[in-house]
């Protein structure tokens, strides 16, 4: 896969996050979306999980909490429902300024390079040697079709997890099950134990709606885990995999 390029590029579509990096307000109705993604996302937020969470939020910044990502909701305004052609599922955002862009493992161009995001380009670009990535913005990858979703869309600063079971897991629930229930075919990338929990949901869903899906599982890139078994995430094999599958129906070129 080519790696993100030219985010100035981005800006002039009006893509860039806020300046500000944090989330300003609760203001999730006019969050902007891509088509397919409304259905879901309202019932969520009409529904009492979806005001629980509103509230949560908007008692955290009313107390001065700096809370990240400043659009929690970019993977869904950057790749539609029906171009969906691989999932890739993450825990929660970065907690470090600056970092989180509202795209799983990816961080806003100029910031370091997290662990975990190295080793995913390690394991991209196993095989023929390609490029070093500039950065490590993957707005390109949500653009080519591949949902960068968190299963909590929202952290506070330097607290990692402590937006979790707080509502969002509901929301992004839904979104996985409506993915495997209308996009084929589609690669899911489960990465670790908390993704992984998320198999059996999907895997349900596809099977009742007759959609093909692969999906794959192994350790976390974390340096803790990547190395480590059952299935250790370095070598894994998992974008070859996705490529060839893809490729064999109809859909060279995601990864």
């Amino acid at each position: 896969m080519k790696q993100p390029r030219n985010p100035a590029a981005q800006a002039e579509l009006g893509l860039e996050p806020a300046e500000s990096g944090r989330l300003l307000s609760w203001d999730p109705e006019h969050w902007p979306l891509a088509p397919g993604w409304k259905p879901v996302v309202d019932a969520f937020l009409a529904s009492a999980a979806g005001e629980r969470l509103g509230a949560f939020v908007e008692e955290r910044l009313a107390a001065g909490a700096t809370i990240y990502p400043p659009r929690p909701f970019r993977a869904l305004e950057l790749t539609p429902l029906h171009s969906v052609r691989a999932v890739i599922l993450g825990q929660d955002p970065y907690h470090g300024p600056g970092q989180a862009e509202g795209l799983a493992f990816s961080v806003r161009p100029g910031v370091k390079l997290p662990p975990s995001l190295r080793n995913i380009f390690k394991e991209l670009h196993c095989g023929p040697q390609e490029p070093s990535p500039m950065h490590g913005s993957l707005v390109e990858w949500a653009q080519r079709g591949i949902l960068l979703l968190n299963t909590s869309l929202t952290v506070e600063d330097g607290a990692p997890g402590s937006h979790a079971k707080k509502g969002w897991e509901v929301l992004t629930d839904a979104l996985l099950a409506e993915v495997a229930a209308k996009a084929s075919p589609c690669v899911y990338m489960l990465w670790g134990a908390h993704a992984q929990a998320k198999a059996g949901l999907i895997e349900e869903a596809a099977r009742l709606h007759g959609r093909e899906a692969l999906v794959l599982q192994s350790n976390h890139p974390s340096p803790l885990s990547a190395r480590r078994p059952p299935v250790p995430f370095l070598g894994c094999g998992h974008f070859a995999a996705a490529r060839e599958w893809l490729a064999a129906r109809g859909h060279p070129g995601v990864f």
